[in-house]
């Protein structure tokens, strides 16, 4: 056998292989290039651009109507929520939220939460509150309770010691009736129209004995003097009328009248009075001078420097830093118990919202051809390889074959 025949026998096995090798390599390319299409004069090449490329938007509302049609359905949405969200997730998260807020709060040095913290405390006590206390105090039972209990509680079983006792009666007697005050007190008493009706009272009801004096001599005569003393002698006036506090032992009786005094030892009907217009004094003054009171205690406040104590002491407060765990568990609890019940709702809402279709379509749309090329050789590397080396292997196969076909014919010639 020569080498021209040796030639024909093996060219179509290798010729074939080489063929559908490169035929394959070649389709495969083609379903991404060329990138845009090509012009021959203004005539457009056919198969330009690739066929990818020429349907890419195509591809992409296919690709999103899978996705979305087959494997992020509203199920498989709620499935995921709920592995995302089960409570010891939720309560990282919130802990780690917590602590950030925290350190923020402590790095703070522009005290722009100070801040923030002033003008809502300020709101609080000098707008909204104010507005409510108003609108509260109009309800009948407006405090009721509180005030009753206080009443009952403290008010009611309130006595004073004695100590208390003492120094209440010596103030009395020093400030508010001292001698000076009492002769006074005597003085505008005893004008001439109460002397002329006590004089006449005391020798109309008078009797025996006393009848004799208060008609032979009377009282007029006796009081004017008094008065006329009090008027001209007020050192010996005072200093007689202590002397008289201190014989009849006024301070001792006076101390142990208040050391017994009790609302205890009052008729419940009294007490029950009492306490109801202690409880409507109390509405009414906070009805019409509540509001304005409030806004003036919020006006002579600085909230600025109250906050910024108040936010320095929780910055170093172990309290805070140790409830933070507590407060995450409790906050985790209450949003599962709110998912369990609207988790299939939450998700039917979120859906649209997230558009979750039209966000793959525009991220195929916006990505090159030379990108998903890449993308699709980077997922599809050694099938992509496969294919063409089957190819190879096929058009070996058939040239083989041809070389079979014509081995059999040349012998069928011999013969």
């Amino acid at each position: 056998m020569d080498w021209s025949h040796l030639l024909l026998y093996i060219s179509p096995p290798i010729a074939g292989g080489i063929i559908g090798y490169f035929t394959n390599d070649i389709a495969i390319k083609m379903l991404f290039r060329p990138y845009k299409a090509i012009y021959l004069g203004k005539r457009q090449l056919p198969f330009t651009p690739g066929l990818i490329p020429r349907n890419q938007e195509r591809l992409a509302k296919n690709i999103s109507d899978t996705i979305m049609g087959s494997l992020l359905t509203p199920g498989e949405l709620q499935n995921l929520a709920r592995r995302l969200l089960q409570p010891e997730r939720v309560q990282g998260g919130i802990l780690w939220l917590l602590q950030l807020a925290l350190d923020q709060v402590r790095l703070d040095k522009e005290q722009k939460t100070a801040k923030i913290v002033a003008g809502i405390l300020r709101d609080l006590l000098g707008q909204s509150l104010p507005r409510l206390l108003k609108v509260l105090a109009r309800r009948e039972d407006f405090l009721e309770a509180q005030i009753n209990q206080i009443f009952d509680q403290v008010v009611l079983d309130f006595q004073l010691s004695e100590e208390q006792a003492s120094k209440l009666a010596d103030w009395l007697l020093q400030a508010v009736l001292p001698p000076d005050v009492l002769r006074q007190l005597i003085i505008d008493f005893l004008t001439d129209r109460t002397i002329q009706l006590i004089d006449e009272s005391f020798r109309e009801k008078a009797s025996g004995t006393y009848w004799v004096v208060a008609n032979m001599f009377g009282l007029r005569n006796t009081l004017s003097r008094f008065r006329t003393f009090c008027l001209d002698e007020k050192d010996t006036t005072n200093a007689r009328l202590a002397e008289v506090i201190q014989t009849l032992g006024v301070r001792d009786r006076l101390k142990n009248w208040l050391q017994n005094v009790s609302l205890q030892n009052l008729p419940v009907s009294t007490v029950r009075q009492l306490r109801k217009t202690i409880r409507d004094s109390i509405r009414s003054y906070v009805q019409t001078g509540g509001p304005d009171l409030l806004q003036g205690l919020s006006n002579s406040i600085n909230w600025d420097n109250l906050a910024i104590l108040m936010l320095n002491r929780l910055r170093n407060s172990a309290a805070v830093s140790s409830s933070l765990e507590a407060v995450s568990q409790e906050l985790a609890l209450i949003l599962e118990r709110y998912l369990e019940k609207d988790l299939e709702v939450l998700v039917a809402q979120a859906i649209p919202i997230l558009a979750i279709d039209q966000v793959i379509v525009d991220r195929i749309k916006s990505t090159s051809p030379a990108e998903l090329e890449l993308a699709t050789q980077g997922i599809v590397k050694n099938e992509l390889q496969a294919i063409v080396n089957l190819g190879g292997l096929l058009g070996f196969m058939v040239g083989l074959f041809q070389t079979l076909l014509l081995l059999l014919r040349i012998q069928g010639s011999g013969l």
